[in-house]
C-alpha cells in the first residue's frame, strides 16, 4: 500500500525436502503472494545472481514494492560461478512511466475550464521525486494543494497554496476543498477510505483527473474522467507544458471566488488543540515543539496511532522524504526500526522517533541494535 521498495531474501529447506513438511518448512512464497509485488523460489545456485538482480529491478521500478527471493538450503550452500546479468528483459513487465499526450492535453483543458479545482497529492509524488515539479505546477496555476498522510512534505507547509492534509484527520479547508471542488486532480493518490469517507457522498460535483504509475489504482475507488498512467514526475512535467501552451493561446482561469471561500475556512477553522486545564502539557504541544526545535531538515518517524496523526498535523514539513510512517497498513512498532534505518541512511541528520507506549513495547529491543552498531 505504501509502495516501499524492498527485497527480502529468505531461506528454504533443501530442495529435495520441499513439500514434505520438513522441519521449519513454510511455503513463504505462497504466504506472501498477496502482499508482494513478486516472489521467486530458487533451487539452482546458478540462478541466484539473476534472481537477485531481477528482485531489485522489480522492487524499484514502476510502482515500487516488496519482492521476496526464497532460496533452498542446498542452493545456498553450493558453489557456483558468479555472473551478474548486464541487461534484464522480463517478459510481461513493462511499467509505463510516460503519460499519453492526448490524456495530458485533455487534463490541461479541464484544469483551465474549472472554477473550483484542487490538487490531491499522494505518496506517489514523493516516490517519484517530483516535489519540485509539483511546486512549479501549483504556482503556474494558482490551484490549492492538499497532501495526504503519505505525501506530507511533497509541497511545503509554509506555501500559501497548501491547505494541509485532507481526510478524517485533516484540516477543515483541505477537506472542504475536496468536497466542494468541481475538479480533483489526483497525483499519485489512491482515494483511500481515510480521505474519502463514505465514497458515494465524496466530492459529489467533482470531475476527476487521476494520474498514477499503477493502472490498477485508477478507477478502483472513484471513476476517473481522465485517467493518466505514468510516473508522477513525467505526468506533472508534461501537464505544465500543456498548460503553458493553453495560457500562451490566451486561455486563463479565475479562482478568486474559490480562494475567497477557502481562505475564509482557513481563518475560521485553524488547526489547533485543547490545552489541558490541570497544568499538564498537551501531547500535541510536545510534538509541535519538537518540530520547531529540530526544524525542517530533521527526519520524523512515527509509529501508528494518535501520536502518528499529531506528528503529521503539528510538525511543519517543508521537504519530501523527511516524514516517514506506515500509512496503508498502519504497522505498530514501525517507528524505532524505521528511525534506525533513517539514521543509517542520513547519519549526519537529526532523526526523531515519535512513538506511543504500545508501539514502543513491540520493537524497543532494536535500541540494542542501535547501541551495538553505534547508531546514535
Amino acid at each position: 500500500m505504501d509502495s516501499v521498495p524492498m527485497v527480502a531474501i529468505t531461506g528454504q529447506v533443501p530442495s529435495a525436502a520441499i513439500g514434505t513438511d520438513a522441519f521449519q518448512e513454510a511455503d513463504i512464497s505462497g504466504i506472501t503472494m498477496p502482499i508482494t509485488k513478486h516472489n521467486l523460489l530458487i533451487t539452482n545456485p546458478a540462478e541466484i545472481p539473476r534472481a537477485i538482480a531481477e528482485a531489485f529491478h522489480l522492487a524499484s521500478t514502476g510502482r515500487p514494492g516488496p519482492v521476496l527471493v526464497d532460496i533452498a538450503k542446498d542452493a545456498l550452500a553450493a558453489q557456483t560461478t558468479f555472473e551478474w546479468p548486464t541487461t534484464l528483459d522480463l517478459p510481461g513487465y513493462r511499467p509505463n512511466t510516460r503519460p499519453h499526450s492526448k490524456q495530458v492535453r485533455e487534463a490541461a483543458s479541464m484544469i483551465v475550464d474549472s472554477k473550483k479545482p484542487v490538487f490531491y497529492v499522494g505518496g506517489g509524488v514523493v516516490r517519484a521525486g517530483a516535489a519540485q515539479q509539483l511546486r512549479t505546477l501549483a504556482e503556474l496555476t494558482g490551484i490549492p494543494v492538499v497532501t495526504t498522510l503519505m505525501a506530507r512534505g511533497a509541497f511545503p507547509d509554509s506555501h500559501p497554496l497548501n491547505l494541509g492534509m485532507p481526510g478524517m484527520h485533516g484540516t477543515v479547508p483541505a477537506v472542504a476543498a475536496l468536497q466542494k471542488s468541481d475538479l480533483i486532480i489526483a497525483l499519485g493518490a489512491r482515494f483511500d477510505d481515510r480521505v474519502t469517507g463514505h465514497l458515494p457522498s465524496f466530492a459529489p460535483h467533482a470531475a476527476v483527473i487521476h494520474a498514477d504509475i499503477d493502472p490498477a489504482e485508477i478507477g478502483k475507488n472513484r471513476h476517473a474522467d481522465v485517467p493518466i498512467v505514468g510516473d508522477a514526475g513525467e505526468v506533472i512535467t508534461e501537464l505544465v507544458s500543456a498548460l503553458q501552451t493553453q495560457y500562451a493561446a490566451g486561455k486563463s482561469s479565475d479562482y478568486a471566488a474559490w480562494w475567497s471561500q477557502l481562505n475564509k475556512l482557513r481563518d475560521e477553522f485553524p488547526l489547533g488543540y485543547d490545552t489541558p486545564s490541570n497544568n499538564e502539557t498537551a501531547p500535541q504541544q510536545v510534538i509541535q515543539r519538537i518540530g520547531q526545535i529540530a526544524g525542517p531538515d530533521a527526519y520524523y518517524v512515527a509509529g501508528v496511532g494518535q501520536h502518528q496523526m499529531w506528528s503529521a498535523q503539528f510538525i511543519e514539513y517543508e521537504k519530501p522524504g523527511h516524514w516517514i510512517n506506515s500509512g496503508g497498513l498502519g504497522t505498530m512498532g514501525f517507528a524505532v526500526p524505521a528511525a534506525m534505518g533513517a539514521k543509517v541512511g542520513s547519519p549526519d541528520s537529526v532523526v526523531w522517533a515519535i512513538d506511543g507506549d504500545g508501539c514502543f513495547q513491540m520493537t524497543n529491543q532494536e535500541l540494542a541494535t542501535c547501541a551495538i552498531n553505534d547508531i546514535p
